[in-house]
C-alpha cells in the first residue's frame, strides 16, 4: 500500500482536463491526488461544515497566490489560528508558495510566541478573521495577513508551477516548537521527504482506508495532528477536526464522535484517560470506532481496559516516538488475551526505522538492562531550526557506524529490555534523580502505584530543594496503603515522602501530564495549610 500512497498523481483530472501532477514528491502530493481523483469527497470537517478535497486544494492555491502577490512567498510563516479547515488551507498554501509553516496557538503565552518569532528570523503571520486580533497582539512586529483576504486572490498558475518544480524533498515543510529543558523552545524542522515516508508507512501499517473518519484530538501545533491530517489525505479519508472545548466536556465529546461517524482515534494518552476517567464511556455506543492509536505517555492499564471493554472489536496500538523522528518509530498492537505483567511494550520499529538502545556509545543488549533510545532512518527531522548547538547535541553520529556518516537522534528516553527482547519505557534521562546514592526513575514509582487497587493514574514529581519524591494519584485508594505498597515494590529512597490524591491531572499544552504543575499545586496547598495552622502532609 505504501507504493500506492506514494505513486505519482495521474496526468489528468477525472473530468479529462490536461493538468499534470506538480507536487508528487512533496508533502502536498496527497492533497493534490485527492483533488484530481475525487475532488468532491470530504477531506475535512470542522464546526463550520464539510470541505471537499477540491475545495481544500483550490483554497490553498489562492492563499499561496496571495502570498506571492504580496512578495512574502517562501518566507517562514507562522499560522496563528484555531483548529479548522481554513488553518489547513493556510498550511498548504504556505507550502505551495515555497515556504514552511509554523503552527502557533492563538492562546500561547506572549513570551513563548516572541521567542519562537525570534528564532524564525523575519516570519510572516497568517490568521483568519476570528483570530487576527490575537495574532497581532502576539506578534506586534511581524506582518500579519488575513487568510480571508488571501483566499480571494486570483490563482497564479505560472508562478505556482515554477515554485512546485523547485521544491526539493529535503526542503523543510513545517517547524513545530517543543519545550526545551532550559525554557527556550526548540523548533523541530521536518522535511517534505520525512512526511511522505512516515505517512506512507503509517497508512500502510495500520490500514487507514478511504471510508475512515479520523477524529482529530490534538492541537495543530502538536505532531499527533500530522498523523490525523496527512494520514487522512494519504488514504483518501476524512479528518474530523474536534474543537478543544469538547475536551472539557467528555460526554459532549463522545456525542461528537458518534455524530461525526469517527472510525479512527489517534489520541494522546491523556485525552483517552480524560474520557474514561470521567466515566464518559458508560452508555456510549462508538460502534464505528475500529482503531485506537495512543501515544505520548505510558497508558494506565485500568483506562486501557475500560476502552477495550467498550470497544470489543476495535484494534488498539501503543505508539512511541518524539517529534524529532517525525511522529513515531515504534508500535505495538495490543493483544487482548495477553496479561502484560511487565506493562505494555514499545513494540517493533516501523519499516525504515533503526532503533538502538545505547549506554553512552555502547550498545545495550542484555535482558533487564537499561539504555537510551536512539533512532535513525531517513524520516528524522532536519534538526532544530537556527539552533546548531542543540542540533549537534541531539542529532549525532551513530557510534556503531564509523565508516560513513549516519545520524541518530538521541531521544533522552530510557527503555529496559524485557523478556523476549521487547523494549519497555522506563523513564526520561532528565527524570532520573539521585537519592541516598541510588538512581531513582520517577516512572518506576508511577508504575508501581498505578498497579495498586483504587489507583486510576499516578505521576510523581521530584521536589529538589527538599530532596524528596512526591506522588499524585487519581482514584479512591488510601494514601497510607499506597505508602506500604511502594515500600514493598521500589527501593527505599524511591518511596514517596508525599502521596496525595488529586481530582484531575494538570496537562501541558501537548497533552502530557504536567509534573511541575502537580508539585507546584502541592506546595501551594502546603503553604496555605501552614498559614491556616493546618498540616497537609
Amino acid at each position: 500500500m505504501a507504493e500506492t500512497v506514494l505513486r505519482l498523481v495521474g496526468d489528468a483530472s477525472p473530468a479529462g482536463s490536461p493538468r499534470r501532477a506538480t507536487y508528487a514528491r512533496t508533502a502536498l502530493a496527497f492533497l493534490e491526488r485527492g483533488a484530481l481523483d475525487h475532488p468532491a469527497r470530504v477531506a475535512v470537517t470542522d464546526e463550520g461544515g464539510s470541505y471537499g478535497y477540491g475545495w481544500l486544494f483550490e483554497r490553498s492555491r489562492r492563499i499561496a497566490s496571495g502570498l506571492l502577490a504580496r512578495g512574502v512567498g517562501g518566507r517562514p510563516t507562522i499560522v496563528c489560528m484555531e483548529k479548522g479547515a481554513e488553518a489547513l488551507a493556510a498550511f498548504f498554501g504556505v507550502l505551495m508558495a515555497g515556504g514552511f509553516y509554523v503552527p502557533v496557538d492563538p492562546g500561547a503565552p506572549a513570551g513563548r510566541a516572541a521567542r519562537c518569532e525570534a528564532r524564525l528570523g523575519r516570519p510572516v503571520v497568517l490568521s483568519d478573521a476570528r483570530g487576527i486580533g490575537s495574532a497581532r497582539g502576539l506578534f506586534p512586529d511581524a506582518p500579519v495577513l488575513s487568510t480571508s483576504e488571501l483566499g480571494r486572490s486570483v490563482v497564479a498558475e505560472g508562478e505556482l508551477a515554477l515554485i512546485a518544480r523547485r521544491i526539493a524533498p529535503s526542503d523543510v515543510a513545517y517547524v513545530l516548537f517543543t519545550s526545551g529543558s532550559t525554557g527556550e523552545p526548540k523548533g523541530v524542522a521536518v522535511s517534505h521527504a520525512a512526511i511522505l515516508e512516515f505517512v506512507a508507512t503509517f497508512v500502510e501499517t495500520f490500514g487507514i482506508r478511504p471510508d475512515d473518519v479520523l477524529g482529530s484530538q490534538a492541537p495543530l501545533d502538536f505532531d499527533v495532528s500530522v498523523k490525523d491530517v496527512y494520514g487522512a489525505l494519504a488514504a483518501g479519508a476524512t479528518v474530523a477536526l474536534l474543537p478543544r472545548r469538547l475536551f472539557s466536556a467528555p460526554a459532549s465529546l463522545v456525542e461528537a464522535l458518534e455524530e461525526r461517524r469517527v472510525t479512527v482515534l489517534v489520541w494522546a494518552v491523556a485525552a483517552l484517560c480524560l474520557v474514561s476517567g470521567l466515566r464518559a464511556l458508560e452508555g456510549a455506543r462508538l460502534d464505528r470506532v475500529r482503531l485506537v492509536l495512543f501515544s505520548g505517555e505510558v497508558m494506565p492499564a485500568g483506562h486501557l481496559r475500560r476502552w477495550m471493554e467498550r470497544l470489543p472489536r476495535a484494534t488498539f496500538a501503543n505508539l512511541y516516538g518524539p517529534t524529532e523522528v517525525t511522529c513515531n518509530c515504534l508500535y505495538h498492537v495490543v493483544e487482548r488475551d495477553r496479561a502484560y505483567e511487565e506493562g505494555l511494550p514499545l513494540g517493533e520499529p516501523l519499516p525504515g526505522r533503526r532503533v538502538l538502545l545505547l549506554d553512552g556509545e555502547t550498545p545495550v543488549t542484555e535482558e533487564g538492562s537499561v539504555g537510551e533510545i536512539c533512532v535513525g532512518g531517513s524520516a528524522l527531522a532536519r534538526g532544530y531550526y537556527a539552533d546548531p548547538d542543540r542540533t549537534a547535541r541531539s542529532f549525532a553520529q551513530n557510534p556503531l557506524s564509523g565508516a560513513l556518516p549516519e545520524t541518530l537522534y538521541r531521544t533522552g528516553d530510557l527503555a529496559r529490555i524485557g523478556a523476549g527482547g521487547e523494549l519497555y519505557f522506563c523513564g526520561r534521562v532528565d527524570n532520573q534523580v539521585k537519592l541516598q546514592g541510588h538512581r531513582v526513575e520517577l516512572e518506576e514509582v508511577d508504575a508501581a502505584l498505578e498497579a495498586q487497587p483504587g489507583v486510576e493514574r499516578c505521576r510523581c514529581a521530584y521536589d529538589a530543594p527538599r530532596r524528596r519524591v512526591c506522588a499524585f494519584y487519581e482514584g479512591d485508594a488510601a494514601p497510607g496503603e499506597l505508602r506500604l505498597a511502594a515500600a514493598r515494590l521500589v527501593p527505599s529512597p524511591a518511596v514517596p515522602a508525599v502521596i496525595e490524591r488529586v481530582d484531575a491531572m494538570p496537562l501541558t499544552r501537548n497533552g502530557k501530564v504536567d509534573r511541575s504543575a502537580l508539585l507546584e499545586g502541592h506546595l501551594e496547598r502546603a503553604r496555605r495549610g501552614r498559614a491556616g495552622g493546618r498540616r497537609t502532609c
